[in-house]
């Protein structure tokens, strides 16, 4: 598989594995075909592993964990996460410091390669704070004062090698954010044919991922496609029960043009899906596969390569409005 630059980092493979499905949240699997995926993934070349303790309370961490006894291959590389919310400032770096501490213990490692706050930023005073549950915001003043700090202290320390942002905030914050220095090493941004976050979607207006992603590219700052199908939306059928107000469920209707369009081309949707998104300005594109054979799909949707440019336009034109 091809190596990209990759920001400041390391060269990273045109695909990157995802923990959701190994987390068993995109439907049923079992740990030992999501320990044979993983071993799968990097045999085809895939050399950056993407978790977080959330996904699966710790499952898709543990499988790692258990696939390479904590002995990475040579050339593999680690991400987690932690969804920090809005604790008081003097507790930023305990539940930072204890968020990587769970997911080495469950990796069976000694450092994170790289380490992503996974709240959304958002800026004092905006509407995103009237919600029900804020729990998965963080301020940006805050993000300034004391959550960047901490994370450029545990790089010092060779706790983790990089930081991260998850780019499902208000796309504003992390604008500015990509901006200042220190910058983030990378940013995860929404990467589909519909720019749709679909249920990570917390504000009104636009998500503006491709604008995320070229202020991004902008400053150096490495980018990792996320949500390619957005979350099964653009497959050809959900495979779990959602309701039907679901934001997932509402994009999938949305996609019915697009679907068609697959039908017509015989092509199947998610393999589409995932050619459309690797055409984006992305460096990696994370899959959320919970199998060897969806992960087979999409490594032969990375050889075919991206969408022609009159292909692409067509899956544009199937989904507008």
């Amino acid at each position: 598989m091809q190596l990209h630059p990759f920001g400041p980092l390391f060269p990273v493979s045109t695909l990157t594995l995802g923990g959701g499905g190994l987390g068993m949240l995109w439907g049923q699997t079992t740990f030992d075909e999501c320990v044979a995926t993983v071993h799968a993934a990097v045999a085809a070349g895939i050399n950056l592993l993407d978790l977080a303790p959330r996904y699966g309370d710790g499952k898709a961490e543990r499988v790692v964990g258990e696939a390479f006894g904590g002995r990475l291959p040579a050339g593999v590389f680690i991400t987690s996460k932690c969804n920090l919310g809005n604790p008081g400032a003097e507790r930023v770096e305990r539940v930072l410091r204890q968020s990587i501490e769970t997911s080495l213990r469950l990796l069976q490692r000694d450092k994170l390669d790289i380490f992503f706050l996974h709240s959304n930023l958002v800026a004092d005073g905006h509407p995103m704070w009237n919600a029900p549950d804020v729990s998965r915001l963080t301020p940006l003043p805050l993000f300034r004062s004391h959550v960047r700090p901490v994370f450029e202290k545990f790089v010092a320390e060779g706790l983790i090698g990089a930081w991260g942002l998850t780019g499902i905030g208000h796309p504003d914050a992390i604008i500015e954010v990509l901006h200042e220095d220190p910058k983030p090493a990378a940013v995860q941004c929404i990467a589909n044919l519909l720019d749709s976050p679909g249920g990570l979607k917390f504000f009104d207006g636009p998500a503006k991922p491709r604008d995320v992603m070229a202020a991004a590219r902008a400053n150096g700052v490495g980018v990792m496609g996320i949500r390619a199908v957005q979350a099964g939306a653009l497959t050809a059928a959900i495979d779990r029960d959602l309701p039907a107000d679901h934001p997932e469920v509402l994009d999938y209707a949305r996609a019915a043009g697009f679907r068609a369009l697959c039908a017509e081309i015989g092509e199947d949707p998610a393999i589409v899906a995932h050619r459309y998104a690797l055409g984006l300005p992305i460096d990696t594109l994370v899959l959320g596969v919970k199998n060897r054979a969806e992960l087979a799909g999409c490594i032969a949707a990375a050889d075919a390569g991206p969408l022609s440019a009159e292909l692409m336009a067509r899956v544009d034109a199937s989904v507008t409005g």
